[in-house]
């Protein structure tokens, strides 16, 4: 009953500050600090010592560094045209199949989810150039959004995701094997998105209307995809064979992003400053998040709450089906309040010694916690995509958020095909690894 008491203590406290409109990650530090000294019963010089050392740790956490170097790249490739070109690319490849060239908003969102990191950027990049394009053919407008917004949370799921990099500093998991985890669940919600919009196109083919205009042949189609192709086997080529660490394949690619829009003469002064403003800013957000957050888990530890929730959990004797719907629910109602980097390093000290202790590979969990983010990017009120879109294309909240329902569901069949067959997402590392 103490734990219970000190848990709903902790989340009242958080509650309560995050309702006072508090930064999030000053909230954070405000709840580690309030819950030492109300909970724990700690004296100021304690709590300013415990949280001084913590401070520094998380800080000087090396994988932290790949962030602001993937945020980096991203930013490089936003201010390019590489995003138009990826577009003519894959126009010509898709015009043929059911649902045309609808299919760019899928495979665009895919590939430049390889090279981004991020689902925000992801779903902004592709929309600028796919939504007008889409428009001006004619293309039904809720099948056209609603795809981008699903397809947009890719972002967080297909290497690199900058939310794995979060999970697997704060989890202790290897970020390459998260990487590896990450690709078969991300190709599979890719493959259910063709599919539904293909089948949507022949059951009514109105929503998708055949064109032919594009007479662009395979050569020059994969001439516009090979800058992003190039970059994506580079990053996660440098990584997959273990020639790098993640953080220094994050340092390979933006060097190679460099070289790529020098070559092309788009690299200007402006172009570099206002990304690298860009990559600061979102940088600053998410590390001091998980410095934050850094802190709450080790005031967590000290009043033994993870430790006697998860013997708590135990003794309940849940099955694996109850707990992972309980998590699953508890993630979807996080996703309609707070961004996808919050749900992690809010959630992760309490849900994580849960599922490590119910036996459950803290690997595969990443990738679920991730599609359960991403769920929250495309639900309202604070869905991310939702709001990008919203300014792409001017459409309602309500409408965008009622066009994008489908991929909601589908993105939750992906998520039990995960469950059911763990194996989609562990067989990537255990092969590419040699993980036992």
């Amino acid at each position: 009953m103490d734990m219970l008491l000190t848990g709903a203590g902790v989340i009242a406290l958080l509650l309560g500050v995050l309702a006072l409109g508090s930064w999030v990650f000053s909230g954070l530090v405000i709840v580690a600090m309030l819950s030492l000294w109300g909970l724990g019963d700690f004296d100021a010089q304690r709590i300013g010592l415990i949280l001084s050392k913590i401070l520094f740790r998380a800080a000087n956490s090396w994988e932290l560094s790949a962030i602001p170097l993937f945020i980096l790249m991203g930013e490089l490739i936003f201010r390019s045209d590489i995003s138009e070109r990826l577009f003519r690319g894959l126009t010509p490849l898709t015009r043929h199949l059911p649902g045309g060239i609808l299919h760019t908003n899928v495979l665009g969102c895919t590939l430049f989810a390889a090279v981004s990191g991020s689902s925000a950027a992801t779903t902004a990049t592709v929309g600028k150039i796919t939504t007008q394009e889409l428009a001006n053919r004619h293309y039904d407008r809720n099948l056209s959004i609603g795809s981008l917004a699903g397809a947009g949370s890719l972002g967080l799921l297909i290497p690199p995701s900058i939310v794995m990099i979060v999970y697997g500093v704060q989890a202790e998991v290897s970020i390459s094997k998260l990487f590896m985890a990450g690709v078969l669940p991300g190709l599979l919600i890719a493959v259910l998105y063709i599919g539904y919009v293909a089948m949507r196109s022949l059951i009514d083919p109105s929503v998708a209307p055949r064109d032919d205009g594009d007479a662009t042949g395979i050569g020059r189609a994969l001439l516009n995809l090979a800058p992003v192709l190039g970059l994506i086997v580079i990053v996660l080529g440098a990584i997959y064979s273990g020639i790098a660490t993640p953080s220094e394949a994050a340092a390979v690619g933006c060097a190679a992003t460099l070289v790529l829009l020098l070559w092309e003469r788009q690299l200007t002064l402006s172009l570099f400053i206002d990304a690298l403003r860009g990559a600061l800013i979102s940088s600053v957000m998410v590390c001091s998040l998980l410095i934050a957050a850094a802190l709450l888990s080790t005031a967590m530890g000290y009043l033994h709450l993870p430790r006697d929730l998860a013997s708590w959990i135990a003794d309940q004797a849940f099955s694996p089906v109850a707990l992972l719907l309980a998590m699953a629910l508890f993630y979807v109602v996080l996703g309609l309040f707070l961004d996808g980097i919050s749900i992690t390093v809010m959630s992760l000290p309490i849900t994580l010694p849960i599922i490590v202790q119910a036996g459950y590979d803290p690997l595969w969990f990443g990738v679920f916690l991730v599609i359960m983010v991403e769920l929250g990017q495309i639900t309202p009120p604070v869905g991310f995509n939702l709001f990008v879109l919203q300014g792409l294309t001017g459409e309602s909240i309500g409408r965008v958020a009622l066009a994008a329902a489908p991929f909601f569901v589908l993105m939750c069949i992906a998520a039990l095909l995960i469950c059911l067959w763990p194996s989609i997402a562990l067989w990537l590392p255990t092969v590419l690894s040699g993980r036992a």
